[in-house]
């Protein structure tokens, strides 16, 4: 499904209302349009990848298109890696992703960018990644990391075994058969969801993080609604999907030092905000190292940050600066409280847009 600027009425309205109640805030980081002065962008800006943000970009599309309307954005949430491999080919303007450019994407070149110009991650929606199920008779479910690695590898295959119940002595544990559905396609949420299990069970989950779920147990769906579909429709499910997405399904509190934690806005920015940035990476390149291994309970280590992948010099400098436009919008302050209202998401800290802005500045 691709998102244009012809999208939902409602959703139009009610971004609109956000983005203009909130034009003031940052004026650096806001869509090229003020009371009294039309905007003088025009063009087609096109984009591709992370399903998680498609909720935001959804409200992004409508409220930079209400503020620029010779603008027309289309995003195609196909997946942070076909979104990063369309971006690397040339079909995309920028890409968003779940996971920031591996080393070996670096190392090739970018068919949007200048010649001699590379690409930069910048991240511009946080979201804590929910456990979502649905098994009859359970409301509420605590997981620690163990025993969530052992679901997903099929070693635990029944909602009543003892790791399970020693974990929630309250609970009526039915002894329905366990299907663990992961993503099919290629996910930073899953990335991001294995990197937490290789992090935080390392004793049991010994496969390196990556965009494909490395194993063949359980079920696999195509992209976040997928997963979503997978997990509502079946019988003992259990998946992962930005919280966003979780709607009405049971979701699972996860174990941060001596207590069982439920995620919020607020718990997702903060282990943000207390990440490193990945070493070894162009000063531009704004990639962070999320510490999953924290013990805070006020933190939630199950984590995304999703990215903007964009070049830091395009072949095409009109649509440059299309994109210097509409990721600066995504990014600043309108554009963060679109999107928490829309899907939920965390802000950035005000360090972290900073950064972003400053990186953008130089954008060409």
């Amino acid at each position: 499904m691709n998102f244009t600027r012809f999208g939902r009425p409602a959703v139009i309205a009610v971004v609109a209302a956000l983005a203009l109640s909130s034009c003031a805030s940052n004026e650096s980081a806001t869509p090229a349009s003020t009371e009294g002065a039309a905007s003088a962008l025009t063009g087609t800006l096109t984009g591709a990848g992370s399903s998680a943000q498609g909720s935001a970009q959804e409200a992004w599309i409508a409220a930079f298109q209400t503020a620029n309307p010779d603008v027309t954005v289309n995003y195609d949430p196909s997946g942070s890696g076909a979104g990063r491999e369309t971006f690397i080919g040339g079909g995309s303007d920028f890409a968003g992703s779940d996971s920031y450019l591996k080393d070996e994407e670096l190392a090739g070149t970018f068919a949007a960018c200048a010649p001699g110009s590379s690409a930069v991650d910048l991240p511009v929606y946080i979201s804590p990644i929910a456990v979502i199920f649905n098994v009859e008779g359970v409301k509420d479910l605590n997981l620690d990391s163990d025993t969530l690695a052992k679901i997903f590898k099929g070693e635990i295959t029944t909602w009543n075994d003892p790791a399970i119940a020693a974990l929630n002595p309250k609970a009526t544990l039915p002894a329905t058969a366990i299907t663990a559905v992961h993503r099919s396609d290629d996910s930073g949420t899953t990335k991001n969801f294995t990197d937490y299990l290789f992090q935080t069970a390392p004793d049991v989950w010994t496969d390196a993080p990556a965009d494909p779920f490395p194993l063949q147990s359980g079920e696999g769906a195509k992209g976040t609604s997928g997963v979503v579909d997978a997990v509502t429709n079946g019988v003992g499910t259990i998946g992962y999907a930005d919280a966003s997405k979780a709607g009405d399904l049971g979701v699972a509190k996860i174990k941060v030092g001596d207590k069982f934690v439920g995620y919020t806005a607020d718990a997702a920015a903060a282990v943000v905000a207390d990440s490193p940035l990945v070493e070894g990476r162009d000063k531009s390149d704004l990639a962070i190292k999320i510490n999953r291994l924290t013990t805070d309970p006020t933190h939630y280590p199950l984590v995304l940050v999703s990215y903007a992948v964009v070049c830091t010099e395009y072949a095409d400098a009109a649509q440059g600066e299309l994109v210097k436009a509409y990721v600066s919008y995504m990014a600043g302050s309108d554009g963060q409280s679109v999107a928490a209202s829309a899907g939920g998401a965390a802000p950035l800290s005000t360090e972290l847009a900073d950064k972003v802005s400053a990186v953008l500045a130089t954008i060409k």
